[in-house]
């Protein structure tokens, strides 16, 4: 078993700031595991958009996660505000692999990190594509 490692907000370069909502929690009266990863689309998307200029209705290339990975640290529940670090870990030509944590709002340590990894493909072929030029370089911005 991979040892944990829990991530602090220093390792991260970029932030968004989310909520948590009624549903992400679970019977046992946290945020259950699945909604992490809508936290880290959310996030990985949201940056995209802001930073990218990704157009999610209208851009030829479009970016679809091929794997995810989640370790988990501390619950959270509803209702409490959250945020997303986002970092790039890995820039390819037509993949980029993202480290993101979630972390509680004012809080530096993560209470989950793991990666998310997004292909870029035609929208309509749905084959790979190279990185468009303005989203490659919003995604080096934030390269560590």
């Amino acid at each position: 078993m991979r040892e944990k490692k829990i991530e602090t907000a220093r390792a991260y370069r970029w932030f968004c700031d989310l909520d948590t909502r009624w549903m992400d929690n679970d019977v046992y009266g946290h945020v259950n595991n699945v909604a992490y990863y809508s936290y880290f689309d959310t996030a990985a998307n949201r940056y995209l958009i802001e930073r990218g200029g990704l157009d999610i209705a209208k851009s030829e290339v479009i970016g679809v996660v091929v794997e995810s990975q989640c370790m988990y640290h501390t619950p959270i529940a509803y209702p409490e505000k959250i945020r997303a670090g986002v970092r790039v870990d890995k820039l390819g030509n037509r993949s980029v692999t993202y480290g993101i944590a979630v972390f509680r709002a004012g809080s530096d340590d993560a209470v989950a990190n793991g990666h998310f990894v997004h292909v870029f493909v035609d929208r309509t072929t749905r084959r790979p594509a190279a990185i468009p030029e303005r989203i490659r370089s919003a995604l080096a911005a934030i390269a560590t």
